[in-house]
């Protein structure tokens, strides 16, 4: 459903009203089209003294062809350097007034103590305001769970209240987000960078990632499809944001086995025909749908690289007047069907080596929601069961990882009430709703083979809702 409310802000009556009347101003978010260079602008590239992640972020900027500027800085300008960057100089006292950069990246691995923090102050201090429309500001650290020194871990915990607020300020459609690296992780960043400089994190922001040691080798891949010759089984994917993932992944290279209800027979072969892929319909709460899917990717596919679980119903009633069947309707589908499915192909080896399980939850499963206690509860579940099996699922050369998607444009939002359906448009920073496409781009990250060291990660597609945590 289109947003009224954000084209009429944008024409130029618009502008000067919503500036006179102090009326949010939703910009319109640049999205990736196939062919885009990861990032369009220039990127300041600085770093904390003894920040140890430089090597491996200006090694990322080179390999996205980034054009970069660093600040009189020995750690960023010797990184840079050694990539073979040939970086320009960032001076903010004698830089032109109308500068403006399309990326801010801090390594603040170096800042090993709270007066320390006063480096990041000083270098966003000088550039937040020149971030441009539609930016990204990226700060990376070290996981403060991972650090014995108190002080260290006190410093490295502050760096998530610094980008959260960094996310609220920005405004114009940009977005900021803190990237915690493991030690010896180094090498795994470059998937989560480029994902979080491109367009295709265009809803995503104030999230806190973490990458850990890679749960398998991987020998590199091509960035415009990195899932040639993958499999990827997406459940409920003949409408809406399934459909959206289909063709993502589809995009990216994977051969898509679709699955949905008999009823969606038809809108299934649709989806999956156009995209080259196939089709396979039952409800995945039937006793043996667990096996018919594991049965069905190994005898036709040799196996599944890549498994989405997106099916999921909604049926809202406060607690006390849901019915039994309402309640466990909701759990069998969201809940008891991805653990059931993800049992049987394990059970029967059919996720290949460096596979990848991504569910989706929802901020509601987060944050609760009236009215969706059976909603909610199952999609914390989901959050369960990333925290549960992302251990588990790492020795078996696999990683687990969940969306939690905010508000999305859908059938279902566009059915609420014009009031709900404005005001879960506005409270986030980006002020505005997500697109399908934008959780289907965050799942196609998540599934990259190279992000074998992004694990046990709930990432919100959420436009920094001011619901929830």
């Amino acid at each position: 459903m289109a947003d009224r409310y954000q084209q009429l802000i944008n024409t130029p009556v618009g502008k000067i009203l919503s500036k006179q009347i102090g009326l949010p101003s939703p910009v319109t978010l640049q999205r990736y089209e196939p062919g885009q260079p990861v990032i369009d602008g220039p990127v300041l590239f600085g770093a904390a003294a003894g920040s140890t992640l430089t090597p491996a972020i200006a090694q990322t900027l080179a390999s996205a062809e980034a054009e970069v500027r660093t600040p009189l800085q020995e750690e960023a300008r010797q990184a840079a350097a050694d990539a073979g960057i040939e970086a320009g100089i960032f001076n903010p006292e004698t830089a032109d007034e109308a500068d403006r950069f399309k990326a801010v990246v801090f390594d603040a691995s170096g800042i090993a103590d709270p007066a320390d923090l006063v480096e990041a102050y000083e270098f966003f201090h000088a550039t937040i305001r020149r971030v441009g429309a539609n930016g990204r500001v990226i700060v990376l650290g070290r996981p403060p769970d991972q650090i014995e020194d108190p002080q260290r871990h006190v410093a490295q915990r502050a760096l998530e209240g610094l980008t959260r607020s960094m996310g609220k300020e920005v405004r114009r459609g940009s977005t900021s987000q803190l990237v915690y690296v493991a030690e010896t992780a180094e090498a795994e960043i470059e998937s989560t960078l480029r994902f979080f400089l491109s367009p295709k994190s265009a809803y995503v922001s104030g999230q806190v990632v973490r990458i850990g040691q890679a749960v398998s080798t991987w020998d590199g891949v091509d960035w415009e499809r990195p899932l040639a010759a993958k499999v990827a089984l997406v459940t409920g994917a003949s409408r809406g944001i399934g459909e959206s993932i289909a063709e993502v992944l589809a995009r990216d290279g994977a051969h898509v086995v679709g699955v949905d209800v008999p009823a969606q027979e038809a809108q299934l072969s649709e989806v999956t025909g156009r995209l080259g892929g196939s089709a396979l319909t039952l409800d995945i709460t039937d006793e043996d749908a667990p096996e018919q899917i594991a049965a069905h990717l190994q005898d036709n596919h040799g196996g599944v690289d890549v498994v989405v679980h997106n099916a999921g119903v909604t049926r809202d009633k406060t607690l006390g007047r849901m019915t039994d069947d309402l309640w466990r309707m909701v759990i069998d589908i969201n809940l008891r069907a991805p653990h059931r499915i993800d049992e049987a192909l394990f059970r029967r080896q059919a996720v290949r080596e460096n596979g990848r399980v991504v569910l989706v939850s929802s901020i509601s499963g987060i944050a609760g929601n009236a009215g969706q206690t059976n909603y909610s509860t199952s999609k914390a579940g989901i959050i369960g069961m990333v925290e549960a099996y992302s251990g588990p699922l790492s020795e078996r050369a696999c990683t687990i990882n969940a969306v939690a998607p905010g508000f999305i444009e859908t059938q279902m939002t566009a059915a609420m009430p014009i009031a709900t359906r404005e005001a879960g448009r506005r409270m986030s920073s980006l002020q505005q709703g997500g697109l399908p496409v934008d959780v289907a781009e965050t799942i196609a990250w998540f599934a990259n083979p190279a992000s074998a060291g992004v694990n046990g990660n709930v990432t919100r597609v959420c436009g920094q809702s001011l619901i929830g945590a």
